[in-house]
């Protein structure tokens, strides 16, 4: 038998090839499923659950229906899955469990949502948040804390409209996940890496016992319906007629994030816009001893990605990858500076980012120096501007106040009365000026901080010591790549993404959803909202389109 397809392959950088081919069968039983969502993260579960909620509301009895008009209707967004009601769904996730980067979001506290409204929370939305907008109304974020108190999981909301779940384990959010998809109808199948997709097109079916017509859901299809084939590692065999791709972006590969899915929307004809880490470590100069990659002794193997957003599907070792610039590996040891400054939290200063002499950035929160570099929320929020100026070519700068309450003129005034204050005290007497100058600081900053904010600023004294705690200046050299970013910036264009159904413009049947997507968030719980919202868009359009016959 002869049909038409069209064969994408992530072991190769080929562009897509229209050809006639006859298709062989080995002995084992291709699995047939309505929907398959690729990708068993929070967008991945959230998909099958909406594809589920999708199904159990659309197809009813003519009694259920009219049990249904004698209550009201339900709110939008609520989600109560009752099965799938003869429809079938799947979730094909390439690591042995669901949900591992969910499990580390949040320190392991796990950021669930922000609980602003649209016009607040679109604003942490980059690049542009409009394509945002119809999947977070269909699932805001009421409705996602609703949905995980009305599955079992109590929440609690803390500082900054951030909800995380009551007992502060992210294990419980993924617990309540996989068993929502489990009750939605849908099937979980781990530990299945998907290495091929084909989408074949017209009328084909595909034999199970010698006669097309015994193909599972062929008798769904209509005529003109195209197929997706799903080939993982293993050998094993996936078809769907719904296809929905979550495999997320590049960050913590160790969770399976190895920018698979990427290839794959390239070969169906998407533009990936350039991928670069972002809710990361800034790395100021000096802080690490030396290099901008990590010492080459690993053999574990990932997907290569470059600069551009272009993966080109071959599988290499670390030590063959071209790091993009300015990338230094969070396993660089520190230098003295830096361990003098790792460990330091500072609550309540302003982070002020400078690109080529310019002022771009400025936020005001918590700041933290860790073994990676400059963290905490606000070292995240300017880390997207900063990393994309660096790989750009350009000089980054970076200014932290540590005293935004009061300008610099009170400052000055305070320190000039806490210097004689000092002098005046009997203990300061026959001090030298370098130990009385410490006491000076370890009434201004953190005694922990001293010894690293002095060596970074070599020529401070009293006199202009406000000047250095309002300004205190670090050029900054790399940042920490995907090994240990939360998100990724950039992705499939949403520009060929229907944004009211996530459906492809490209490929009929295709969805995407989550970091795979040209969208990312501030931290704050605005990328796993963002997820959910997408997830649950694209699996209930997706068995919407198939409920209508579309």
């Amino acid at each position: 038998m002869k049909i038409d397809f069209i064969y994408f392959n992530a072991n190769t950088g080929n562009t897509p090839d229209f050809q006639h081919i006859t298709l062989s069968f080995s002995n084992h039983r291709m699995e047939y499923s309505d929907i398959i969502i690729i990708g068993g993260g929070a967008a991945g579960l959230m998909a099958a659950i909406g594809a589920g909620k999708a199904f159990s509301g659309a197809v009813k009895t003519d009694k259920a229906k009219d049990a249904d008009n004698s209550r009201s209707t339900d709110n939008t967004g609520d989600i109560n899955t009752t099965g799938t009601k003869g429809h079938t769904i799947a979730v094909i996730e390439k690591m042995p469990r669901p949900g591992r980067k969910i499990m580390i979001t949040g320190k392991g506290r796990c950021n669930i949502t922000n609980m602003k409204s649209w016009n607040e929370f679109s604003g942490h939305i980059h690049p542009k948040a409009n394509p945002l907008k119809p999947a977070f109304h269909n699932l805001n974020t009421e409705a996602v804390v609703r949905f995980f108190n009305d599955n079992g999981l109590e929440t609690v909301l803390e500082r900054g409209d951030r909800v995380f779940p009551a007992s502060h384990l992210a294990s419980d959010v993924v617990d309540t996940l996989v068993r929502t998809v489990s009750e939605s109808g849908a099937q979980l199948h781990t530990g299945c890496e998907v290495s091929e997709i084909k989408y074949v097109t017209g009328n084909a079916r595909y034999p199970e016992s010698g006669s097309d017509d015994s193909y599972p859901g062929a008798e769904n299809r209509t005529d003109d319906a195209g197929i997706f084939r799903i080939v993982c590692r293993s050998g094993r065999e996936f078809t769907c007629r719904k296809l929905v791709i979550a495999t997320g972006g590049l960050s913590y590969p160790g969770t399976g994030s190895t920018g698979d899915g990427y290839l794959w929307a390239r070969q169906f004809g998407h533009t990936v816009s350039r991928c670069f880490p972002s809710l990361t470590a800034i790395v100021p100069e000096g802080y690490k001893i030396s290099g901008e990659s990590a010492p080459q002794n690993t053999k574990k193997t990932v997907n290569v990605m470059t600069a551009s957003g272009n993966a080109d599907g071959r599988q290499v070792k670390d030590s063959q990858m071209t790091p993009l610039k300015g990338h230094i590996d969070r396993s660089v040891p520190l230098s003295e500076t830096g361990s003098l400054l790792n460990g330091n939290q500072l609550k309540n200063v302003t982070l002020t980012l400078i690109i080529d002499g310019n002022t771009v950035q400025e936020e005001f929160g918590d700041l933290d120096f860790t073994d990676g570099g400059i963290e905490g929320p606000t070292g995240f929020k300017v880390s997207r501007k900063c990393v994309n100026a660096l790989i750009n070519g350009s000089k980054a700068t970076v200014s932290i106040d540590l005293k935004p309450a009061v300008d610099k003129e009170a400052l000055d005034a305070r320190i000039r009365n806490l210097w004689q204050e000092i002098a005046n005290d009997r203990r300061s007497q026959g001090k030298k000026y370098e130990d009385r100058f410490r006491i000076l600081l370890g009434k201004l900053i953190p005694m922990s901080l001293v010894q690293g904010f002095r060596r970074c600023n070599p020529t401070i004294d009293h006199t202009n010591l406000a000047s250095r705690l309002k300004n205190w200046k670090m050029d900054i050299r790399g940042f920490v790549g995907y090994e240990r970013c939360v998100i990724t910036a950039g992705g499939v264009s949403t520009g060929e993404i229907i944004s009211k159904t996530l459906e492809s413009k490209l490929q009929p049947g295709l969805y995407f959803a989550g970091e795979i997507l040209d969208l990312d968030g501030d931290t704050g719980g605005y990328n796993l909202q963002t997820a959910f919202s997408t997830g649950m868009l694209a699996g209930e359009s997706a068995a919407r389109s198939l409920v209508s016959g579309k």
